[in-house]
């Protein structure tokens, strides 16, 4: 009983951040195919997606179109993603993502709307991203923290799903279906 107490104890601190879950992105490494951001995210990718409020209600639907564009700049790959968003509701939204790769399979990112840098991992047919995104709701801008993992399905489809958390308090789900062109 006091071992069972002492897990739950640990998974409501780590729950903090990315809930009770002990998966690692090294959990994938055998998993094919390999990952390769810098060939899956080359050219036009459509994805399509939903935002699920935490009683899993989907709360918004959207489109994306990414424009991906990668080179080699000081001996490391570094990749442009030009995403377009348009929301179900006829709103419109743009984000540029400039990702480099700092060390085997490891990458950092930036973008207008990320606090700081976004770290991820690639093992595998997995990516682990974690990052605060400045995210405008009703007129003001909340930082919100996002656990994102991408799974490459095969050379044209890649799923995204990523849990959003404010304060430790989850607050829903973001998920994707990429189709490379």
């Amino acid at each position: 009983m006091i071992k069972l107490f002492q897990r739950l104890g640990v998974c409501l601190m780590g729950f903090a951040l990315f809930g009770c879950s002990s998966v690692k992105v090294s959990d994938y490494a055998q998993e094919k195919p390999a990952l390769d951001l810098s060939t899956y995210f080359n050219g036009t990718i459509d994805a399509h997606g939903i935002f699920t409020d935490r009683s899993d209600k989907v709360v918004k639907r959207f489109k994306v179109v990414i424009d991906a564009k990668w080179t080699v700049q000081n001996g490391n790959k570094v990749g442009v993603l030009d995403e377009a968003f348009t929301y179900s509701d006829g709103t419109t939204q743009r984000r540029v993502w400039t990702l480099t790769e700092i060390a085997p399979n490891r990458y950092k990112g930036t973008a207008s709307d990320v606090v700081g840098e976004a770290l991820g991992e690639v093992a595998g047919n997995a990516l682990n991203w974690s990052y605060t995104l400045a995210l405008p709701v009703d007129g003001k801008v909340y930082n919100v923290q996002f656990n994102d993992w991408m799974y490459q399905m095969d050379d044209k489809v890649m799923l995204n799903k990523a849990k959003m958390s404010k304060f430790g308090i989850y607050l829903g789900e973001v998920t994707l279906a990429f189709y490379k062109r």
